[in-house]
């Protein structure tokens, strides 16, 4: 069993392969795609969007220092870009990269984790800090609130419907703490697995879903109680979890082996696997975050260390082709 650090074999980056040309690879007319994916170069510093249309890249901007996570504002005109080398969240208009803003967080914040809510505001986790920032309008006259969580490594995020509550994995810790945004009643952690990292709140705000890389393991919580519920094994080193966009389904990445983990999330179940690089590829691409379509159809798979993003066919498990992922590609976000 393959066990990894929290850098992700530096070593590599200078051999990584070269991006494969966006040509699909069997893929037929009818499942042809619109829109735009936006890559967080982590190594490289840098933002890039490709035209999920060419599956070539169209823009690359210099980023912070160590860029992460990204999220897509309401109305996809804005992406919020966390810097995870720095203490800034930074806004980036998507029709051209432009920056807009940048929102200190203070000082040795790391933010990590960041979801841009339906209700406008931004939530970030500052790792440096062990909280969970606010930020209100964050396109005008910006207000940030900080939340504590008291433990190591607060890295992934997951916020509420309602937004009254936020939870977070805790990688130094080894626990998932639930943070309350609107009573400030002190966090609530627990501990989850070995080394828990992904995590992602099911639609109706029911089930949280976790991924402990250190255990090989998936779990269901009640998301008030911290309680668990189900048990379940995956792949090894299950780096991230997403829920489908229809809720029926979990998926986890599976880092060390190359695959992806499908869990029916009516039975608790993991009713197959999809095998995006073989294993003995696997810590040469090293893939490390999953985003869905917006219709479920595909799931994107950044492979860092190979420079790529796979897209992969959700029902077939058909590797439809490999897209630009320049610098490092980490942190990705798609509109339509």
């Amino acid at each position: 069993m393959v066990r990894l650090g929290l850098a992700l074999f530096p070593a590599l980056l200078a051999a990584a392969c070269a991006p494969v040309s966006g040509q699909r690879a069997g893929a037929s007319s009818s499942q042809e795609v619109s829109g735009a994916l936006f890559v967080a170069g982590k190594f490289g510093n840098t933002l890039a969007k490709v035209d999920l249309g060419s599956g070539e890249e169209t823009a690359r901007v210099e980023s912070c220092a160590n860029p992460h996570e990204l999220a897509t504002s309401p109305d996809d005109e804005y992406i919020a870009l966390a810097c995870y080398g720095g203490t800034s969240v930074d806004i980036f208009r998507t029709r051209d990269l432009a920056k807009i803003k940048s929102i200190e967080l203070g000082e040795n914040a790391r933010p990590h984790g960041i979801v841009w809510h339906d209700n406008g505001s931004l939530y970030s986790t500052a790792e440096g800090r062990k909280s969970v920032f606010v930020i209100r309008n964050p396109l005008g006259e910006t207000e940030t609130f900080e939340y504590a969580t008291g433990k190591e490594g607060s890295h992934m995020l997951a916020v509420a419907p309602d937004a009254m509550h936020a939870w977070t994995t805790d990688l130094g810790s080894g626990t998932v703490t639930r943070v309350d945004l609107v009573t400030r009643r002190a966090p609530l952690s627990v501990r989850v697995g070995g080394e828990p990292e992904g995590i992602a709140l099911a639609p109706d705000g029911e089930t949280l879903w976790v991924s402990a890389r250190g255990s090989d393991m998936a779990y269901t919580l009640d998301p008030q109680s911290m309680k668990k519920i189900k048990d379940i094994s995956v792949g090894d080193f299950p780096l991230r979890i997403q829920l489908r966009p229809q809720g029926d389904y979990a998926v986890t990445s599976d880092l060390a082996d190359g695959g992806l983990s499908v869990i029916d999330v009516a039975t608790g179940a993991k009713v197959r696997s999809i095998t995006v690089s073989s294993r003995d590829e696997a810590e040469a691409k090293a893939q490390v975050t999953i985003l869905f379509s917006p219709d479920g159809e595909r799931i994107y798979v950044a492979e860092t260390m190979a420079n790529t993003i796979a897209e992969v066919d959700f029902g077939t498990g058909e590797v439809l082709r490999r897209l630009p992922g320049d610098g490092g590609g980490d942190g990705i976000a798609i509109i339509e």
